[in-house]
């Protein structure tokens, strides 16, 4: 069975801006399922537009503002 993003429900979603990139916390469950934690990256282009990026690694700072949104985001789950 396919993907289908209707039955993907955000339980919590909270995004941090650093300059020209942001990280999303959200809590997601599919279809009914377990509640997930997720973390990605979006990163701005010259045309001021969102994209998604690999998250990959993080710098202390962002670590330091993304890791409170993750334990809020634990609390909804």
């Amino acid at each position: 069975m396919p993907y289908d993003q209707s039955l993907d429900v955000a339980t919590f979603k909270e995004t941090k801006e650093f300059g020209d990139s942001r990280i999303t916390v959200g809590v997601f469950s599919y279809n009914g399922g377990a509640k997930k934690l997720q973390i990605s990256r979006e990163t701005q282009n010259q045309n001021e537009e969102w994209r998604f990026a690999k998250l990959g690694r993080m710098t202390k700072e962002e670590a330091k503002e993304i890791i409170p949104i993750m334990a809020r985001a634990i609390e909804t789950m």
